[in-house]
C-alpha cells in the first residue's frame, strides 16, 4: 500500500493555524499541549489497530 506522506493544503494551513496560536504559549501551557497531543495519538492508533483487528 503507498500512503501520502505529504500534508495536504487544508492540513499544511491547518498547522500554520496551530503554529500561530501556541507561539505564545508558556513552557507549562505548551507541555501540557504536547502531552494532551501525545494522548490522544495513542488513542488513535488503538482505535486503528481495533479497526484493523475488526477487518
Amino acid at each position: 500500500m503507498d500512503f501520502p506522506i505529504e500534508l495536504s493544503l487544508e492540513q499544511q494551513f491547518r498547522l500554520q493555524n496551530l503554529k500561530d496560536q501556541v507561539k505564545d504559549l508558556s513552557k507549562e501551557e505548551a507541555q501540557e499541549c504536547l502531552l494532551e497531543v501525545l494522548r490522544q495519538m495513542m488513542v488513535k492508533d488503538n482505535l486503528v489497530k481495533h479497526l484493523i483487528k475488526q477487518a
